[in-house]
C-alpha cells in the first residue's frame, strides 16, 4: 500500500515516494471497494451522481426531500451510469446555516434505506458530522464524503477507521458559513496541497487505511472563480499525494460568472468543467447530470487510453 508522508512544502523530502505516488496517478492505478463493488479507477473516470434530499441546496434544494422521488431520481442515476451516489441531508452553499445531527439523519437514513432495497449502486453519505455517517452507513452507505477532511467532527476520523469505509477528503477554507468571505491564498496550490497531505496523516495516523482515501481541492469551498480554473488546470499537482483526485465542479457559480446562465441553466458549462478534469487528470467528478457527462466521458476516457 501507498503511504504519503512527503510534504509538499519540502519538494526535496522523499522525492522516491513523490516519484512513485506520482507515476501511479498518472496511471490511474487505483481501485476501490466500495459497497462490495470493485471501481478500477484505470478504466474510466467515476462519475459521482449528486442526491441532495435538503430544501436549501444551490441547485436541487427541495426537489428531492420526498423519499420517493429521491428513489426514483437515484434510480434513474444509476440507470445513467453513476458509478457512486452521493447523498446528502445538509447544504453546504456558501452562507448556508448548519442543520442538527437529528434532522440531517432524518433527512437521509430512510432515502438511504429505499434506495439500497432496489439498486446495489454504491451510496456515499455527504457529512462531516460522525453520527450521521454511523447512521447512514448502517441504513446501507459505504462510503463517507466529508468536507471538511474529518477535521469539523473530532469523532468521523476513528469511526471511518472502526467502519472501515473509504473516505473523500476535502479541502474547505472556513466553514460553509463563511468560507466565501473575501478567500485569499500566499501559494493556492501549495497551500491546498498542504492541508491534504495533512488530512491523509491525520486519517492513516487514526487507523483508516490509505488505500481508501480519495482527495478533493474543493471547488467552490472557500475559492474565488479564478482559484477553481487554477485548481482544475493543475489537477495533476495533487498527484504527489498518492491518491486518487476527485472533483465537482457540477453547476457552480464560476460557471455561471463564465458562461451568464443561472444555476439550474450550466448543464453544457457544468459538462465542460467536468470533462476538462477528466482530461488534465481526475479520476472522478461529482455531477448533478450523469447521462450528460457519462456520455462526455466516454470520449475523454477514449482519447486518455491512448495516451497510456
Amino acid at each position: 500500500m501507498t503511504r504519503s508522508t512527503a510534504n509538499p512544502s519540502h519538494p526535496s523530502n522523499n522525492r522516491r515516494l513523490l516519484s512513485e505516488n506520482r507515476a501511479r496517478a498518472e496511471a490511474g492505478c487505483f481501485a476501490l471497494t466500495v459497497g462490495g463493488r470493485l471501481l478500477d479507477l484505470s478504466r474510466q473516470t467515476l462519475v459521482m451522481g449528486i442526491l441532495n434530499v435538503t430544501p436549501d441546496s444551490f441547485s436541487d434544494g427541495g426537489r428531492y426531500l420526498d423519499v420517493d422521488r429521491a428513489v426514483d431520481r437515484a434510480l434513474c442515476m444509476a440507470e445513467e451510469g453513476a458509478d457512486i451516489i452521493d447523498i446528502g441531508g445538509e447544504s453546504s452553499r456558501p452562507g448556508a446555516r448548519p442543520v442538527s445531527e437529528e434532522e440531517e439523519t432524518r433527512r437521509v437514513v430512510d432515502v438511504i434505506e429505499a434506495i439500497r432495497k432496489r439498486i446495489d449502486t454504491p451510496l456515499s453519505i455527504d457529512t462531516y458530522k460522525a453520527g450521521v455517517a454511523r447512521r447512514a452507513v448502517e441504513a446501507g452507505a459505504s462510503l463517507i464524503n466529508d468536507i471538511s477532511a474529518l477535521t469539523f467532527d473530532p469523532n468521523m476520523a476513528p469511526l471511518a477507521a472502526r467502519l472501515s469505509v473509504p473516505v473523500i477528503l476535502m479541502h474547505i477554507k472556513g466553514t460553509p458559513r463563511d468560507m466565501q468571505k473575501d478567500p485569499r491564498y500566499t501559494d493556492l496550490i501549495g497551500e491546498i496541497k498542504g492541508f491534504l497531505d495533512r488530512a491523509i496523516q491525520h486519517a492513516t495516523g487514526s487507523g483508516i487505511d490509505p488505500e481508501r482515501i480519495i482527495i478533493d481541492p474543493g471547488i467552490g469551498f472557500g475559492k474565488t472563480a479564478e482559484d477553481n480554473l487554477t485548481l482544475i488546470g493543475h489537477i495533476r499537482d495533487f498527484f504527489d499525494l498518492g491518491r486518487p483526485v476527485l472533483i465537482g465542479a457540477s453547476r457552480k457559480s464560476f460557471i455561471g460568472a463564465l458562461t451568464g446562465k443561472p444555476v439550474n441553466d450550466r448543464l453544457w458549462g457544468s459538462i465542460g468543467a467536468a470533462a476538462a478534469a477528466a482530461l488534465l487528470g481526475a479520476h472522478i467528478v461529482r455531477v448533478h447530470d450523469v447521462a450528460e457527462t457519462r456520455d462526455a466521458l466516454a470520449v475523454v476516457d477514449a482519447i486518455n487510453r491512448r495516451d497510456r
